[in-house]
């Protein structure tokens, strides 16, 4: 498989596209406005503790209180110590204390008031904050460094048994004291050497970050983290990427001048873009994120399917559309479920949705066809770099999946809720607006002395009201025995009206609305 990570900055956005055998499979955007904030560390104050919940609420001096779960909270030693660093007590008999079980309660751990070290593991998302831990880790370019740890974990990536024991053994012999290791994939047969010094990297930042949180006052942001290209090139640039090609010249020596110190072998594949097309057009990417805020996804001979994001979930609905196929009804069915199965996986991926996902596949009749679907559906995740779970298909035709949410989707990032409709994706009909703007009129006979008005409202239901003797607002007016003026005003929204008192000259639209 070929992959190409493709690079646009300007002044006000920088795009990441990743590409999966020409194909776009991830966009990531950061803008100045909307930095990303997972992976930071801030020193932050407890708010609230929710016993109930087994949940507490911290300024971390962001807009929106951070929420950390009792689960969230670390149990090791020296994290109970960095919760309670100071009480003395405590202190003095570490060692006792670790003999003794495990808290059971958050308000064993936490107390309004207390002062503690967090980092963000999900960015905040509609009306909830960010989610964040005590569990602290810093990722280098080839092991995670976990503090108040001792385990050393290996990527699952890396299947070669032999090599996840060397892995295992030579970080067991240099790690510090204290501290876990979780090692990445990228560092499938480095030498020793190259594991240390990463490690002994990231050990003196650790040092750098506690002694920079004891001089900050709460709440307070400890520690950001690498931009969005630097991460990239940290997690993602690996000997199985093709190219790198970036349009900033200051970017491109700044991947240079980081894989001089990392990675030599990998400077041959970065490449600077200096075309006259702009560089998302020159890789037809820009038509694919046109393609991002549709609903409807074509997939292939008419087939496609619709994807619907609500707060609580996502939902994906197969149809077979204008593809009729050529042999039995099952096969074009099996034909149609399998191609969509690939397209559904690239655009999960590729709109970053997240959280619980219901794909509504055709219904097959053969469970060995629900099967392989099921299969195809799976390995098209294969490359994701979000941890899913996927459940088989369902006797309904039903795939149940859940896929790690840290930040909002992109449709998020890329749109904004209607104004109109107020995200539900529909405007009330024509038809349903002209019996509001009737039932109006009949409630001002009632608690209004005014006989002359002035109604504004969108043409499209001036049309729908007609004109001339037989208009309906002509049949209201001599029912109601009121005199109504209509106006067309394109600025208003289809299922918006004004209504103006012409004696008294002022707006009076309000008074007469139906109490919700």
């Amino acid at each position: 498989m070929q992959k190409d990570i493709i690079i646009n900055v300007s002044e006000y956005e920088t795009r990441l596209a990743i590409l999966e055998d020409v194909k776009l499979v991830e966009l990531l955007v950061e803008r100045p406005e909307s930095e990303r904030i997972v992976g930071d560390i801030y020193k932050g104050i407890v708010k609230t503790v929710l016993p109930g919940m087994q949940a507490a609420f911290l300024d971390i001096g962001l807009e929106k209180s951070a929420f950390l779960h009792f689960s969230d909270i670390g149990e090791s030693k020296a994290q109970l110590r960095l919760l309670y660093e100071d009480d003395a007590e405590f202190l003095d008999r570490g060692e006792k204390k670790k003999e003794k079980k495990p808290p059971e309660n958050i308000q064993e751990v936490l107390r309004e008031g207390q002062e503690i070290l967090v980092q963000i593991t999900k960015e905040p998302i509609g009306t909830k904050g960010p989610r964040v831990t005590t569990d602290l880790s810093l990722p280098g370019r080839y092991v995670v460094l976990v503090p108040g740890e001792d385990h050393v974990g290996v990527s699952r990536k890396i299947t070669d048994w032999a090599e996840k024991r060397r892995l295992k053994k030579l970080t067991y012999e240099i790690k510090p004291e204290g501290f876990g290791c979780i090692i990445r994939t990228v560092a499938e047969g480095k030498d020793k050497n190259q594991i240390k010094t990463d490690i002994k990297y990231l050990h003196k930042f650790w040092k750098k970050i506690r002694k920079l949180s004891e001089k900050k006052n709460a709440p307070a942001l400890v520690h950001k983290n690498i931009g969005l290209i630097s991460s990239i090139m940290r997690d993602v640039l690996t000997t199985e990427v093709n190219s790198v090609v970036i349009d900033s010249k200051r970017e491109y020596k700044n991947i240079m001048s980081y894989l001089k110190s990392v990675a030599k072998n990998l400077r041959s594949v970065v490449k600077l873009y200096e075309g006259k097309v702009p560089i998302f057009d020159a890789y037809n990417i820009e038509p694919e994120i046109e393609k991002m805020l549709d609903r409807k996804v074509w997939v292939k001979k008419g087939a496609y399917f619709v994807i619907d994001q609500t707060e609580a979930m996502v939902t994906i609905d197969v149809n077979t559309g204008r593809y009729v196929g050529k042999t039995t009804q099952e096969s074009t069915v099996l034909k149609t479920n399998m191609d969509a199965a690939k397209e559904i996986a690239r655009q999960i991926r590729l709109r970053d949705i997240g959280g619980l996902i219901i794909v509504d596949f055709i219904d097959m009749e053969f469970n060995e066809n629900r099967k392989r679907v099921f299969e195809e559906f799976k390995s098209a995740f294969r490359n994701d770099r979000s941890r899913n779970s996927i459940l088989p298909i369902s006797e309904f035709g039903l795939v149940e999946m859940t896929r790690e949410r840290i930040r909002p989707s992109i449709l998020h990032t890329l749109s904004d809720i209607c104004p109109c409709c107020d995200g539900i994706g529909r405007l009330i009909s024509k038809e349903t607006m002209a019996m509001k703007i009737e039932r109006w009129f009949k409630r001002a006979k009632v608690g209004a002395k005014c006989k002359n008005y002035r109604l504004l409202v969108h043409p499209d239901v001036v049309q729908f009201f007609g004109e001339g003797k037989a208009s309906r607002i002509r049949k209201l007016s001599k029912e109601l025995g009121l005199n109504i003026e209509v106006v067309k005003e394109e600025k208003l929204p289809l299922d918006h009206f004004k209504v103006f008192d012409l004696e008294m000259r002022a707006e009076i639209t309000d008074m007469f609305k139906s109490k919700k």
